[in-house]
């Protein structure tokens, strides 16, 4: 009898647990697919828009910085735009000095969706989907059709959060969930499960919205979400190497330099990451945790940017000297 009631419990824990992974998943599914969609509809709207801005405005590092920051807020993936970059220096339509400021520019708009997702409204993504549906079957206006394409892919989003983030509320019951994530707060250790996740779902904006919902429902603390954070700008070089492949020398340095930047900041934000956790601490003063991993993303990111923008030239010769253009 009791053996039959503990294979019951096995039984019934499997069965939850599959419910909470499917919801993640399927949360995590929309997420990424929103995310995708509306670069690729923002890209088709802006169209050669896009491109006009980046040549006309980038003739310096900051002005470069700039270009990057507004477009990666507008297509909502620092990936997409340093892919774009990486293309345009392979056209020889941007120089490799022109790409470092895009570069540095995409980290800081990358920081614009952490701070949308800290703001709790996933519960109005159904809003956002009536709406831009609306728009899409009463309207024959390929302009009118664009702008509820990305009305609608923004619900998408909204709601693939919301659904993890319910999906996530039962484990904070589970003890040895609990006890998984307070590896975590060491901070190379959850520097390391924020890169390997990154890696496996190819989008930082995702790790680091997980790392907010979690953080919100008391599942990760302040240091975790943080260390979580750092991993995922290790984790989104991947993609960006990848669309170096076959390219020429300057497209090749523009994603070593992605890489150099990200690893540097990284190694200074591990080695100093209890003071700036007590900064973070500081500047958010009474926020909701979410709220502080999300202005540790932008702290984080704005201060590299900081740090590293008078050093381009410096960067740009080293790597000129270690890829020479053949």
């Amino acid at each position: 009898m009791i053996k039959k009631c503990s294979l019951l419990a096995i039984i019934v824990i499997l069965t939850e647990m599959e419910e909470i992974i499917l919801s993640i998943v399927g949360g995590l599914v929309l997420f990424l697919f929103a995310v995708n969609s509306l670069s690729e509809t923002i890209k088709m709207v802006v169209g050669g828009s896009a491109n006009k801005w980046i040549m006309q405005f980038t003739r310096n590092t900051f002005s470069s910085i700039l270009v990057g920051l507004v477009v990666t807020a507008l297509l909502d993936s620092s990936s997409a735009v340093i892919i774009i970059t990486i293309v345009f220096v392979n056209s020889k339509i941007l120089t490799f000095r022109q790409a470092m400021g895009i570069v540095l520019g995409a980290n800081i708009g990358t920081t614009i969706s952490s701070q949308i997702i800290a703001m709790d409204i996933g519960k109005y993504s159904p809003l956002l989907l009536i709406i831009g549906f609306t728009l899409l079957f009463i309207s024959k206006s390929e302009r009118v059709n664009n702008t509820g394409k990305i009305i609608l892919y923004f619900g998408v989003l909204f709601f693939g959060l919301f659904t993890m983030e319910n999906a996530v509320e039962p484990l904070r019951d589970e003890s040895y969930f609990i006890e998984w994530l307070k590896k975590t707060e060491h901070p190379l250790t959850g520097a390391l499960i924020g890169a390997l996740i990154t890696l496996i779902i190819q989008s930082s904006s995702a790790t680091v919205g997980m790392a907010i919902i979690l953080s919100k429902k008391g599942l990760l603390s302040l240091a975790g979400g943080i260390a979580v954070m750092l991993g995922a700008e290790l984790g989104t070089c991947s993609d960006t190497l990848l669309a170096t492949i076959k390219g020429s020398r300057a497209a090749l340095k523009t994603g070593l330099f992605h890489l150099l930047f990200n690893v540097l900041s990284i190694i200074i934000g591990l080695l100093l990451f209890y003071p700036f956790l007590h900064v973070v601490q500081w500047i958010s003063q009474n926020a909701p945790i979410e709220r502080a991993v999300a202005n540790a993303h932008m702290i984080f990111n704005v201060s590299g940017v900081l740090l590293f923008a008078w050093t381009v030239p410096l960067f740009e010769k080293m790597l000129n000297r270690f890829l020479p253009d053949r």
